[in-house]
């Protein structure tokens, strides 16, 4: 199977150094979803905003599954190389630097984005991941690169598609790969809230100071 291209948008900072900021909808959506929250998230980046290109139905999603909670994780390992090498070619056409992108994804957009940190660690230099699930469980591969990469991990406290034991060992698994954790578990289930967003934000500016602060002077 060959990799194929992905619908995008992307938008522009202006400054060639800027960092990119990643946006991977959840189940259902597509690149629109989640572009409204940039300009809070990060208005100093540039914004790249990616639909999957695996159906369910005719709901969009980055990577196929069995069932609620158990993922193809032959067809994830496979989409998350296509992301990897769409990411590649599309920073030449756009102009953007590959080794500054901090990812935000929800849900299925998180998971894919944790196959990433998985595989591909080298292409993040940051991640927020709303909503994750473990992604890869039954052969986790060994790391292909030193991590030290932000993360931060949003799991909802009420959230009925994911056992706290399998966060637990997921956010473990992320510390000894060598990303930097951050963790917030927020009082709410599997849907996106208003702590989600602003707790992000914060982080990124916390994470991101110098992009951020460029956009305001």
């Amino acid at each position: 199977m060959s990799y194929k291209p992905l619908t995008y948008i992307y938008q522009a900072a202006g400054p060639p150094t800027a960092p990119t900021l990643l946006l991977l909808h959840g189940t259902g959506g597509d690149e629109r979803d989640l572009l409204p929250l940039a300009p809070r998230l990060a208005p100093g980046f540039n914004v790249l905003s990616v639909r999957g290109n695996v159906l369910e139905g005719r709901m969009p999603r980055f990577f196929a599954r069995l069932g609620v909670g158990v993922f193809d994780e032959k067809d994830l390992v496979f989409r998350t190389h296509e992301l990897a090498h769409f990411l590649r070619e599309i920073s030449q056409t756009e102009k953007f630097d590959v080794q500054r992108i901090v990812v935000v994804g929800y849900s299925n957009g998180a998971n894919i984005a944790g196959g990433l940190l998985l595989l591909h660690p080298e292409l993040l230099a940051g991640a927020v991941l709303w909503r994750p699930m473990q992604p890869l469980t039954n052969d986790v591969p060994p790391a292909p690169a030193p991590a030290s990469a932000p993360v931060l991990l949003m799991p909802g406290a009420h959230d009925p598609t994911v056992q706290p034991s399998a966060t637990n060992q997921y956010a473990a698994l992320l510390t000894n790969r060598g990303f930097q954790l951050s963790r917030h578990d927020v009082p709410a289930g599997h849907d996106l809230t208003q702590t989600d967003v602003e707790t992000a934000t914060a982080w990124l500016q916390r994470e991101f100071p110098a992009a951020v602060a460029s956009q305001s002077n």
